[in-house]
């Protein structure tokens, strides 16, 4: 399948489902035709049950040659596990997994990093009057919003309204304040292979457990946290399923810098065979 990821809509899914999930550098494919959420932020990938068919996806979707894809070595890999705010909250499910996941990886000879990065507590702080979605989405929908407001799902709603009163003065700071960002990161990971995290902090709640929307609001923020990640600085990552003797399936996210789709790709399809 195709999707859009704007915060995580490729691989949060597939994390849930079991499947592979995969957000492009930003700049590889095209946007048109497709219904914008944030056009800062919007990404367009496929879904697809291995890192291979997602590969082919997105060589058709980039316009690329399609390409053999060939494991590249995991012994030498230099791999960050991301500290801090990606790994508050996991549930029993993910954090054994998370843990499993990683110990393979060491046995397997990549040279595992501890890495604390403090630029994950500045997306809150830049988006604390509104996220880029919900400025960009009300914009959007405005008129709609207006006229037939109660047509919208409420969850849905509410976090097109949270951009209402964000001022455009406040819109170009947030951009600037990204923009710099955007670059720390990229300075701050340009040592590193990847980094992994859990792509998503809890397996797929129960309908009951988001019955009501502010229910449904507080599992959505700590669903998409890590995943956003990834959108907000600009970066690449794919969403692998890990392995699991029942329970709820869960996915292990790969990030890479801008533009290392390729070498995310291979790096990814290593892991894959690991964990097969």
């Amino acid at each position: 399948g195709i999707g859009s990821d704007t915060g995580g809509s490729t691989r949060m899914p597939a994390s849930f489902c079991g499947v592979v999930g995969y957000k492009p550098s930003k700049f590889r494919i095209p946007t048109e035709g497709a219904f914008p959420l944030s056009y800062t932020l919007d990404s367009i990938g496929p879904l697809a049950k291995t890192v291979a068919q997602c590969a082919a996806a997105d060589a058709v979707l980039s316009g690329e040659n399609p390409w053999a894809l060939e494991p590249a070595p995991l012994a030498g890999l230099r791999i960050g596990v991301a500290q801090g705010l990606p790994l508050r909250d996991l549930d029993d499910t993910v954090s054994l997994r998370f843990s499993s996941a990683r110990e393979a990886l060491n046995r397997a000879g990549a040279r595992l990093s501890d890495e604390t990065i403090p630029y994950w507590e500045d997306v809150g702080r830049v988006q604390a009057k509104g996220s880029f979605s919900s400025v960009e989405s009300f914009a959007i929908h405005r008129a709609w919003i207006d006229t037939r407001g109660d047509d919208y799902d409420p969850n849905v709603r509410v976090r097109i309204e949270a951009g209402r009163n964000v001022s455009a003065a406040d819109y170009i700071a947030m951009q600037r304040e990204r923009a710099r960002l955007v670059r720390a990161m990229a300075e701050r990971l340009a040592d590193l292979d990847a980094l992994i995290m859990p792509t998503t902090a809890i397996v797929a709640p129960t309908l009951a457990e988001v019955a009501s929307v502010p229910a449904f609001q507080a599992k959505n923020v700590i669903i998409l946290r890590n995943a956003a990640f990834v959108n907000f600085f600009d970066l690449c990552a794919i969403s692998l399923p890990m392995p699991r003797e029942g329970g709820l399936p869960c996915g292990l996210m790969l990030v890479a810098k801008n533009g290392d789709d390729h070498h995310l790709f291979r790096m990814v399809a290593a892991v894959e065979k690991l964990f097969a």
